[in-house]
């Protein structure tokens, strides 16, 4: 059944997609310079970025250092109650859980040990479909991290759904509506040949070029079906680590816009420690209303640009639900 559904949705794209020029590997250059011509270099850049959020779009406003707080050991946020449209249900308390996390900056360092990572929405063209992979995921285990992050890839890098491999339209067609698939057209890019990437480059600044190029890269291997995870991953994350920022440093509490305080610690781009601290005057002032905290629309913002910024999720990593909560959610503690 999922078969006939993927042959049918890819019919009803080659149709919509008809007037496109398809770069793919295979197709000859010659064909590859005439779709860039007609675009236009210039036009190259007038793309909109599928997720934009950096680190100027943090709130740096009431954010502490590492150890501002006296906290007791934090309870598993994982069993606190279930919000009915995702997330958790926060309680006056200190909480943490590490979770998958997925890259959303391809062409940059992983994190280090010492980056410092705050909290900030998502942005960008594909700000919703981002969004709607990651709360999609939660109800389908079966399928892989990996997986899900190829996709992530696949759209960062505007590929276009058309250019899919099999295995990435199977993972987009489970997590997104019809409505959703036909969104990822907008802005979406062909692989480009050498030449018109080295052209394009001498127009952006060096920090923005290996991004540039990464995606195209990326693009390109989606488009083939012919490549392994690490082959993709060659491409969106740089060997080695940018120097750590000394004025923000790992662990650093970012006072959420909801009145609680997060931060971040990563472990590489897949895996993220997650710690909440809501305090208790929060949750009196709320007089009975939920505080909610759904994880699906953050990312974690390094403050070095230079290293990936990381979607987060409500997926707890090695949850052991034998724990019982202190904490109770039925009035302030």
């Amino acid at each position: 059944m999922k078969s006939i559904k993927l042959i049918c949705l890819a019919l009803f794209f080659q149709l919509f997609c008809s007037n496109t020029t398809y770069a793919q590997f295979g197709i000859s250059t010659d064909l590859l310079k005439i779709g860039a011509s007609t675009l236009g270099i210039d036009k190259l850049f007038k793309k909109p970025a599928a997720i934009t959020t950096a680190f100027e779009d943090v709130n740096k406003e009431g954010s502490q250092m590492p150890n501002f707080f006296k906290l007791e050991v934090a309870q598993p946020l994982y069993l606190l109650p279930k919000a009915p449209n995702g997330g958790f249900i926060l309680c006056a308390g200190y909480y943490e859980m590490t979770n998958k996390s997925y890259c959303l900056h391809a062409g940059t360092f992983a994190p280090s040990k010492g980056d410092g990572y705050m909290y900030a929405p998502t942005n960008g063209s594909k700000k919703e479909i981002v969004t709607a992979i990651l709360k999609s995921a939660e109800n389908h285990p079966e399928i892989h991290q990996h997986d899900i992050q190829i996709l992530l890839w696949a759209i960062i890098a505007k590929t276009k759904f058309i250019d899919f491999s099999t295995d990435v339209k199977l993972t987009a067609v489970t997590l997104l509506t019809k409505k959703q698939l036909t969104q990822l057209e907008d802005g979406a890019l062909g692989f480009l040949p050498d030449d018109v990437i080295n052209q394009a480059k001498a127009k952006l600044p060096e920090s923005v070029q290996t991004v540039f190029e990464a995606e195209n890269s990326i693009r390109g291997l989606i488009t083939s079906g012919n490549y392994t995870y690490q082959e993709m991953e060659k491409y969106a994350i740089l060997s080695g680590f940018a120097p750590p920022r000394t004025d923000y440093p790992s662990g650093i509490w970012t006072l959420h816009p909801d009145g609680y305080y997060v931060r971040y610690i990563p472990s590489g781009y897949s895996v993220t420690k997650v710690q909440i601290y809501v305090p208790k005057e929060l949750i009196i002032n709320l007089k009975g209303k939920s505080l909610i905290y759904d994880a699906t629309n953050d990312i974690a913002c390094p403050a070095n640009t230079g290293s990936q910024r990381l979607a987060q999720t409500n997926e707890p990593l090695n949850p052991d639900y034998s724990i019982t909560l202190k904490t109770l959610c039925d009035g302030v503690n």
